[in-house]
């Protein structure tokens, strides 16, 4: 709320506000956890995606039907879960008369949106980690993050590659939608993998004390923990707890999305963790676009971006790409003409594809990054741009 105040007594004072507001500007909405132990995911989100739309503003804004509109997004707080997502979208939808999402963060939450959105003809671009979220049922959903088919293959092909001893993995995440969706992919491609799934515990987003989990863990002595889908905050909680245990194993974290908050919480124990969501957005693989992101966020957050967060920028963008090919603000036009799309994000050119895995083409293809964390930063250490994007693009 009080970031929404503060945009209405901005564009107030520019002149912006009032009919000339409705009549000539976009409203898209975010729907994210501003608060919680996900929190970091939320407001870096709402962050980037704010600079998309200042950007697009200052070219000159988005071209329609031989009009320009200003774009203004409008962030709520999910808080991750699926009550709050689906109340704070229908406040979006009643209210400021959103009829596209450019960010949804959370299976559990995205899903109850989802039903709302599909339903009412709304746009819905996100970046929930399940696979259930996806395919021809879902015509009006777009996904702009490497998901669970895209990294985890990846990943877990890195942590045998640099550890071949290993044998086995205990898995933890969230107990809700997002956690099952990730546990379920997980446990395939470690199996794939040729590693032995000995146990998957879940806990409660409601969790603040690990040290019993990370005891029954710790018993089990697997050769690697995976924290799947968990917070940042929790999953340094739960890491600096098992070095409290003695457990020297491998690290990795599926959705595992950069070592900021990983460290604050989780100090020396995060190094050596193993990412799917992170990128080193300073590094000499990053775009322009993104070091100068990345800056901005580092002296407005405190924080580097990750993933999630740039998701919310490319949102934006792929929003306006998606406007602007279909000559067109009906949510079902925009949906038919993305597929076909090629446009400009953080990353570069992008579009979206893998109509072969999901039945659709809704899957952003960017790309696939894995990470890890060495003295407290995060390291690129395996980067692959996908086959279907190279022929997109003429490579």
């Amino acid at each position: 709320m009080t970031r929404l105040l503060r945009t209405l007594a901005l564009l107030t004072a520019t002149g912006i506000a009032g009919p000339a507001l409705a009549q000539d500007t976009i409203v898209l909405g975010v729907s994210a956890p501003l608060s919680g132990a996900a929190a970091s995911w939320g407001i870096g989100t709402d962050w980037a995606s704010q600079q998309a739309a200042k950007h697009i503003n200052d070219a000159g804004g988005i071209k329609v039907g031989g009009k320009a509109y200003k774009v203004e997004v409008r962030s709520v707080d999910n808080k991750y879960t699926a009550g709050d997502g689906m109340k704070t979208a229908e406040t979006l939808i009643s209210r400021d008369k959103v009829k596209i999402f450019t960010q949804s963060i959370g299976t559990a939450p995205v899903k109850a949106i989802q039903a709302l959105t599909e339903r009412e003809n709304i746009l819905l671009f996100t970046s929930a980690w399940g696979r259930s979220v996806k395919g021809p049922n879902f015509p009006l959903t777009f996904t702009v993050i490497n998901t669970p088919d895209e990294v985890l293959a990846p990943i877990y092909a890195t942590v045998k590659q640099r550890h071949p001893d290993v044998k086995t993995v205990l898995m933890l995440n969230p107990n809700d939608a997002s956690g099952q969706d990730t546990a379920k992919d997980a446990t395939k491609f470690w199996t794939e993998a040729g590693i032995k799934v000995v146990d998957s515990l879940y806990f409660e987003r409601s969790t603040t004390e690990f040290q019993p989990i990370a005891t029954k863990i710790a018993t089990q002595k697997p050769d690697i923990v995976d924290l799947g889908g968990t917070p940042p905050a929790n999953a340094g909680t739960v890491l600096k707890e098992l070095e409290v245990q003695g457990w020297k194993g491998v690290k990795v974290i599926g959705a595992g999305t950069g070592s900021d908050v990983l460290v604050r919480t989780g100090g020396a124990s995060a190094n050596g963790t193993y990412m799917g969501l992170a990128a080193d957005f300073d590094g000499p693989t990053a775009t322009e676009v993104q070091r100068k992101l990345n800056a901005g966020a580092k002296e407005a957050l405190k924080e580097s971006l990750n993933v999630i967060h740039m998701g919310g920028y490319d949102g934006v963008m792929a929003a306006k790409a998606g406007i602007e090919a279909a000559n067109s603000l009906d949510p079902k036009k925009i949906a038919e003409a993305l597929p076909k799309a090629v446009f400009d994000i953080s990353y570069g050119k992008a579009a979206f594809g893998s109509k072969a895995i999901y039945g659709t083409p809704q899957q952003l293809l960017i790309p696939i990054v894995v990470t890890q964390i060495q003295e407290g930063k995060t390291v690129e250490v395996v980067r692959i741009l996908p086959d279907e994007l190279k022929k997109r693009l003429g490579q």
